[in-house]
């Protein structure tokens, strides 16, 4: 039971985001199973040491334990009082990265085999019982039976870049799954799908004939939609550059206020409780939606600024390490890339229960244990 729990706690932490965004689940279900999780990992942490020494401290996953030192340091130092929901970041981000460890230690064929397939079919699940639930696709943004359509345009778009660069012999379902994801993001309204996904197919294709061809039915196809009065992705690109703008703005005037500090582990969202601005941006007050500022706020400049170090040198070894060297790594290396991109736009890579910063940290995590298996292979 344990080994089982070691392989496949990370699964269940990763589909548990996905309950997360379902509104008849995220109150009882999956806040059950987070916890149920982030508590047995812990437990298990502590009754097996062994796991923290061969595991934890094994050298491909070193950045996450930096990572957790500095969370540990912040906490104890710089928070300027207890605060009960940094704590709670800090426990669950230290058993969240173990259990990405862990996983990948003890199952490392499966992650390299089966697990993509699995992702897209669990997504394909929810997306197609989203259509009998609410099949009104173009009927204001489109947002099946999850909660919010930026969430269900990370599934899909996500989904769609599995499929799109697999390297086996794509299927006919795999053919209509393409169609369907594409669809489905688009329907979202999400401007930050589009743009994924037109970062997908110049990461695929580089600039080739395939691209440019792509890229002429794009604009036709933008031009149609643009003229109506739908709420498509295609529809929003001007508003959705506005709204982000409003947002940054606020994130901005936040981190002014504690530049060298910040505001502690549990800001982790960038959404500032009791600010002072709340009149002048009310229509605005809620997260950052952008990952770096949000980072910003949690850390204070000089630490924030120490994260994000260590985290785009690690990205960036293992990206001129793997890139174009085997075809199979292409995913991982382009969720890494698109998340940089998208965490201009969205709260990314510092949250917890959240799809794409998860398997951002997965992808980070399994390159570099792959790496150590290239270069210790002989």
């Amino acid at each position: 039971m344990i080994r089982w729990f070691y392989k496949y706690g990370f699964v269940l932490l990763l589909l548990n985001t996905i309950l997360y965004s379902i509104p008849e689940t995220n109150i009882t279900i999956a806040p059950t199973i987070f916890y149920f999780l982030m508590g047995i990992g812990l437990i298990l942490l502590i009754i097996n040491p062994s796991q923290i020494k061969d595991v934890i401290f094994h050298r491909s996953f070193l950045f996450l334990l930096l990572i957790n030192l500095v969370n540990l340091v912040c906490f104890l130092f710089f928070e300027s009082e207890f605060n009960q929901d940094s704590l709670n970041f800090l426990l669950a981000r230290f058993v969240q990265f173990s259990l990405i460890s862990l996983a990948i230690y003890h199952n490392y064929d499966y992650y390299k085999n089966r697990f993509p397939n699995l992702l897209v079919k669990i997504i394909a699940f929810v997306v197609i019982i989203g259509l009998f639930v609410n099949p009104y696709l173009f009927t204001g943004r489109y947002s099946g039976i999850i909660w919010n359509p930026n969430m269900l345009s990370s599934l899909s778009v996500i989904s769609f870049s599995f499929l799109l660069l697999k390297t086996e012999t794509k299927t006919n379902v795999d053919i209509f799954l393409l169609i369907l994801f594409f669809i489905v993001s688009i329907a979202t309204g999400s401007t930050l799908a589009l743009l994924m996904i037109v970062f997908l197919f110049m990461f695929k294709f580089g600039f080739s004939i395939s691209n440019v061809l792509f890229g002429i039915m794009g604009l036709i196809l933008l031009f149609i939609i643009s003229s109506t009065n739908l709420q498509t992705s295609f529809n929003r690109v001007s508003f959705e550059k506005l709204y982000r703008v409003n947002q940054t703005d606020l994130a901005i005037e936040h981190l002014n206020d504690k530049l060298w500090f910040g505001y502690g582990l549990g800001v982790y969202d960038g959404e500032i409780e009791g600010s002072k601005r709340l009149e002048e941006y009310i229509e605005w007050h809620m997260a950052s939606h952008n990952g770096y500022l949000s980072i910003l706020l949690q850390y204070g400049l000089i630490v924030g600024f120490l994260v994000i170090i260590i985290i785009f040198r690690k990205s960036g070894i293992l990206f001129f390490y793997f890139f174009r060297k085997e075809r199979r790594y292409n995913i991982f290396i382009f969720i890494i890339l698109v998340t940089f991109v998208a965490a201009f736009f969205e709260s990314l890579i510092t949250g917890i229960n959240e799809f794409q910063t998860i398997l951002f940290w997965f992808s980070l995590s399994y390159l570099s244990y792959s790496k150590y298996l290239h270069d210790y292979e002989d």
